[in-house]
């Protein structure tokens, strides 16, 4: 489609991180890293934690669910129990399913507030700073004084889009972020995600403006009625013709 960027229309403007507000590799290089060097030194620590023991929980549940569905390679976790001492076979078994999960990139959301959990540990000790793409803050200072409303959706956790923000390179980006949404509200390449935030934001799908760079998430939302506009940054996954002649495409948020 012929590039006419424009947020003429949209009250909202719904962000995803990947690709769009952030890069790629910071994801995939610095905060997944990060994760896996530091999960089982954070499960020893915080074994008998409230929300670590519902996350636990909720791993056992989708590993059991995995096997019922036949999933190939799946890791099995041990049966988990309520002692104070961290049960080194069953710590293991959970590892085990955690690092097959991540060699996979799953989406899971147990496995996205856990990591959210460890990122959160990272940027209070001031270990990591969340990227940001330079024209990101001065956007989103332009959106908000034209009176658009800013949300996050994105696969990570509510927890790791606010830890991102909040501690960003820029500075504190929270202020301009009206709300923030995970794969609790539904997968990103469902339409019915999308009405369903439009819905939770209390405006029409086509009310809003929806930016992100995969193509499977862009005609999820412009099925539920949204406008799209597709980021090509530098080291995203490149769109097939047809994906180029569906949406317009945009290489930064300046032209917004």
């Amino acid at each position: 489609m012929a590039n006419s960027p424009s947020l003429e229309g949209a009250k909202v403007i719904l962000l995803d991180i990947e690709g769009t507000t952030t890069s790629i590799s910071f994801v995939k290089d610095v905060l997944f890293p990060y994760a896996r060097a530091n999960v089982e030194a954070y499960l020893r620590k915080q074994w008998g934690d409230d929300d670590t023991k519902a996350i636990l929980r909720d791993l056992q549940a989708l590993a059991e669910q995995d096997i019922s569905d036949g999933v190939e390679g799946v890791k099995p976790i041990l049966p988990l129990t309520d002692s104070a001492q961290v049960p080194e076979d069953v710590l293991q078994s959970v590892l085990k399913n955690i690092f097959w999960q991540m060699d996979l990139d799953r989406k899971t959301t147990p496995l996205k507030l856990l990591q959210g959990k460890i990122w959160k540990s990272g940027y209070d000790k001031g270990e990591l700073k969340g990227h940001v793409y330079a024209d990101v803050p001065e956007a989103f200072i332009r959106w908000t004084t034209q009176g658009k409303k800013l949300y996050i959706y994105s696969s990570g956790s509510v927890q790791a889009q606010i830890l991102l923000f909040g501690h960003s390179e820029a500075g504190d980006l929270c202020k301009y972020l009206s709300g923030y949404f995970d794969t609790t509200t539904g997968y990103k390449n469902e339409t019915t995600s999308y009405t369903t935030i439009a819905s939770k934001i209390g405006v029409q799908p086509e009310d809003i403006l929806f930016l992100t760079d995969v193509a499977a998430e862009a005609f999820a939302a412009s099925d539920a009625g949204m406008q799209v506009q597709v980021l090509i940054r530098p080291g995203n996954k490149p769109l097939l013709e047809s994906e180029l002649e569906a949406f317009r495409t945009i290489q930064d948020f300046t032209v917004l």
